[in-house]
């Protein structure tokens, strides 16, 4: 029943919010060409569907790629850093710097350097990205604890068993609450990234087509399905998660299916010999 109120009451409310956005224009009249139904949203979709899905694809394929690219390098970057005091001193600072960095201004240098296909999307996507990556591994890597650390060095383990087995794991947690957030500011770079590094194709430049014809239903229908992609990858990383880290939402396993569990086995009852005394 809780898994299934996790799952009701959030499309109950998204319901409620259709249902407000109908009643607020329908009360107010407001105009189509300002504010439009949610029929006319979802009707928008059909109608354009022929363009909406390789355009939708297309920005998938970035969202994709530039995610996976910028957590690979952030999530490296932030081990080589974690392991040399040196390497962190020295690049930490510029990191900070960097972010001070607009990325629509980088943009336009990027199709400068990679042209107008999808490499430079990608850079826009994972250096959005990384940045939070590379923070998040940090903390984790820097709140091992020391003791345990030398335990196992004591015990006789190496670096890698040591990494593997006592700092990979925590850098887990904060590993995956980065993912999270960078699950939907990668929509965003994918965006910006049709916007400066693209000529044709992308949800992004969908979007822009619209507004120019003042389609505000095609607006909102790109918008929607922005939405939804990033909904979609937050909740593939809840669940991966999930099932990376099973020690923060139960303390003990979990119980088997009656279909797979072992029958109970119990033993003997010893025969009593007339006469022995208790």
């Amino acid at each position: 029943m809780r898994r299934v109120a996790q799952i009701v009451l959030p499309l109950g409310l998204i319901a409620a919010v259709f249902g407000i956005w109908d009643l607020v224009v329908n009360v107010f009249t407001i105009q189509s060409y300002v504010l439009p139904r949610p029929y006319a949203v979802f009707a928008q979709i059909g109608t354009d569907w022929d363009v909406l899905q390789p355009a939708m694809w297309q920005t998938i394929e970035e969202f994709v790629v530039g995610f996976i690219v910028g957590v690979v390098c952030g999530f490296v970057l932030a081990v080589v850093m974690g392991e040399s005091r040196i390497i962190k001193r020295g690049l930490y600072p510029l990191l900070i710097g960097t972010q001070a960095i607009p990325i629509i201004a980088i943009g336009a240098a990027l199709v400068i350097w990679l042209g107008f296909g999808l490499t430079p999307k990608v850079v826009i996507v994972a250096l959005i990205i990384f940045f939070p990556v590379v923070v998040n591994v940090l903390d984790g890597l820097a709140n091992v604890d020391k003791d345990t650390i030398a335990l196992a060095r004591a015990m006789g383990a190496g670096p890698v068993r040591i990494f593997v087995h006592i700092k990979l794991p925590s850098t887990l947690t904060p590993l995956f609450s980065a993912l999270k957030l960078a699950a939907t500011f990668s929509v965003t770079g994918a965006v910006l990234g049709e916007w400066t590094a693209s000529t044709n194709g992308g949800l992004g430049v969908y979007l822009l087509e619209q507004n120019s014809r003042l389609n505000t239903a095609g607006v909102f229908a790109a918008i929607l399905l922005l939405s939804a992609i990033g909904i979609v990858g937050f909740l593939l990383i809840a669940g991966a998660e999930q099932l990376a880290t099973p020690w923060r939402t139960r303390a003990t396993p979990r119980r088997l299916p009656f279909w797979r569990r072992e029958p109970v086995t119990r033993p003997a009852a010893t025969p009593s010999i007339k006469g022995e005394s208790s």
